[in-house]
């Protein structure tokens, strides 16, 4: 097994790095404080455009419709540099590449040259995901948003919750139930509705624990009317699509966590190599190594994970297992390492003189949203099950 990136997949993740922190990082904790909500909105959609302009909103978009052709792993190491400084911009990032790639994959020819390079290069600022609802996050199959058929238009009604980047975004990947009779999880179609259309109303952003510069909102549908021509892919095919764009986000945010977990560790290393303690080192204390030992050997498997996932997906191959696995460990490792470099730290990880406290609030999330940690499990345990 050759385990060596490429030439173009170090370029990236070095061009990423070179942007998280000149860019990113020096604001990241006055995004986070929100103290002057104009100004960060300004600042925050400034740096979307940036890596628009730079190919980090279609990394695994064909270069036809102005994506990079950069792959999977790619997307993987960009994200997981990002993350490093703000987790807030990762997953902005992190959708939109999802909302990119489904575009690719599912839309007509028509749709992709119209909406693609809208989206990739910054003219939306971004792109959102509207498939949760609130009786239907771990469960999508539940939704109950409706499309109906009037003449040449669907006509869209219901609510979805926690869409990240719904102030902001230019596109909306929608998916609605198009036949209440079907089987659940079968009459589901996915539509794309452009911001501004009549019809569809953002909500307010909800106060969030971390991750505070993205924004997250319900999005509502009130006799939304849409052309004919706005459904993607086939009709009451929608689910399949949903479950199959999922696996791939999971990528996308275990690789944001796995940024977290080591922007926090390295933090970590750092201090306790300054800070002296019973005349010494804290670094020389055994018992403060071996923490630092197990956390990086944990970071080190989340990664080893990934570019796994990454690579079955690069290759065509079957990844929805090693997608699930990935986030699963990556997420729950990210939350815990975060944890770990505050105890390093001692008092001073509880005070926003340092950026621990942060990384613990953005991280925790990472293990709820794109299919909490439980649902990673059952997907595992019926992937595994099924191979006998």
């Amino acid at each position: 097994m050759h385990l060596a990136l490429t030439e173009d997949q170090t370029l990236i993740q070095d061009m990423a790095r070179k942007f998280a922190a000149a860019e990113l990082e020096p604001i990241a904790a006055q995004l986070d404080r929100d103290e002057d909500p104009i100004k960060n909105r300004q600042l925050f959609l400034a740096n979307l455009k940036k890596l628009a302009d730079l190919g980090f909103m279609g990394l695994n978009v064909n270069a036809d419709y102005g994506g990079s052709d950069a792959g999977v792993v790619s997307f993987s190491l960009a994200i997981t540099e990002i993350a490093r400084a703000c987790a807030s911009t990762a997953v902005t990032m992190s959708v939109t590449n999802m909302v990119g790639e489904v575009i690719q994959s599912v839309a007509n020819e028509e749709q992709k040259q119209q909406y693609l390079p809208k989206l990739l290069s910054g003219d939306y600022a971004a792109g959102s995901f509207c498939l949760s609802e609130q009786g239907a996050g771990s469960d999508p199959a539940g939704m109950k948003t409706k499309a109906v058929k009037d003449g040449d238009q669907w006509v869209i009604n219901g609510t979805k919750a926690w869409i990240s980047s719904a102030e902001y975004a230019g596109l909306f990947v929608v998916w609605a139930v198009t036949d209440a009779d079907a089987s659940k999880g079968k009459g589901i179609s996915c539509f794309l509705v452009e911001a501004g259309t009549p019809g569809l109303i953002i909500g307010k952003a909800e106060q969030k624990m971390g991750q505070h510069a993205s924004t997250t909102n319900m999005v509502s549908f009130d006799n939304c009317r849409i052309p004919s021509f706005a459904l993607m892919g086939e009709l009451n095919d929608g689910f399949r699509i949903a479950v199959a764009e999922l696996a791939g986000g999971r990528i996308g945010i275990g690789s944001l966590a796995l940024g977290v977990g080591f922007a926090a560790m390295d933090y970590a290393r750092q201090y306790i190599t300054e800070r002296e303690q019973f005349g010494r080192s804290l670094s020389s204390f055994q018992g403060l190594q071996w923490m630092m030992a197990d956390a990086y050997t944990q970071l080190e498997a989340s990664r080893l994970l990934l570019m796994n996932a990454a690579c079955l997906k690069d290759s065509g191959k079957s990844f929805n297992k090693a997608a699930a696995m990935a986030k699963l460990h990556a997420t729950e490792t990210g939350n815990k390492v975060c944890y770990t470099a505050q105890q390093l730290l001692g008092g001073m990880g509880y005070t926003q003189d340092c950026p621990l406290e942060r990384y613990a609030r953005d991280v925790r999330v990472t293990s709820v949203y794109e299919g909490t940690s439980e649902i990673q499990r059952v997907i595992i345990a019926r992937e595994l099950l099924d191979e006998l």
